[in-house]
């Protein structure tokens, strides 16, 4: 899948830009399918005051042999506990798709070990206990499809029988994680929750984004962008100037605020 960066020991959170003089870091929780790599684009365009570390989760090629877990609390428990090593610096988590899941269940785990990160921020998924709200493909060809129409996988790895088997491995798994994971409703984080809505998300609407409002007991915020379900990279520099603004966040790092 996506190529693959630095690690730190662990293997499973990777740091593709460091930032010497960050005030937080922003944790990145991918979507169905996808490598902690879906967010280096965004890693490189954060200011120097956010370090973006990036979940590659099991089963991903490039890291480790271990299967893929198809557990969103069993998955969130193991990076959790690897979160709790960066401990100099606050902490934020961000989700898109089945990630939004996975980070708040994170951070959820965060708030219980005394570690409570200062923000979540999510996308691209009804909330929590909404579950998905749809059937997901069944079958090889289905899924394909799917990928093809969604265009969040180039189509050339698609077609190529050489990874098309893998891609097709990991699917299945996070597709299985995410259509078993629904949250008790009630079920809240305490740190403010952040919602980045694309206007033309074929698989949530407003009111199912505003939904989110109720798994937190802090502040709550929407902020609307172009564009369908993988908008984070198409409208970047707008995700990026909210995901500051909302963390509270200058440029700092470098004079220009910019990675070296």
């Amino acid at each position: 899948m996506e190529e693959q960066g630095p690690t730190n020991s662990t293997t499973r959170i990777q740091i593709f830009d460091p930032a010497p003089k960050a005030e937080l870091r922003l944790v990145c929780c991918p979507h169905a399918g996808a490598s902690a790599g879906t967010y280096r684009r965004l890693s490189a365009a954060l200011p120097g005051g956010v370090e973006a570390l990036s979940v590659q989760y099991p089963g991903r090629s490039g890291g480790t042999r271990e299967r893929g877990i198809d557990d969103i609390g069993a998955l969130a428990d193991r990076i959790g506990t690897e979160l709790l090593g960066f401990d100099d610096l606050p902490l934020a988590v961000l989700g898109h798709s089945m990630g939004s899941v996975v980070a708040f269940e994170v951070t959820r785990r965060l708030e219980e070990a005394g570690r409570a990160p200062v923000r979540l921020l999510v996308s691209g998924r009804r909330s929590p206990s909404a579950g998905l709200g749809l059937d997901i493909p069944q079958g090889d060809d289905e899924i394909l499809d799917e990928l093809r129409e969604l265009g969040g996988i180039p189509a050339r790895l698609l077609d190529n029988p050489k990874y098309r088997e893998s891609i097709l491995a990991v699917i299945r798994n996070d597709y299985r994680a995410n259509s078993r994971y629904t949250a008790r409703p009630g079920t809240t984080v305490a740190c403010p929750v952040s919602f980045l809505f694309a206007d033309a998300d074929p698989y949530l609407d407003r009111a199912a984004a505003l939904a989110w409002k109720s798994h937190t007991t802090g502040e709550f915020r929407l902020t609307s962008f172009p564009g369908g379900h993988f908008f984070l990279d198409q409208q970047l520099a707008a995700v990026v100037g909210t995901i500051t603004a909302d963390l509270g966040v200058g440029s700092t790092g470098r004079e220009d605020g910019k990675r070296p």
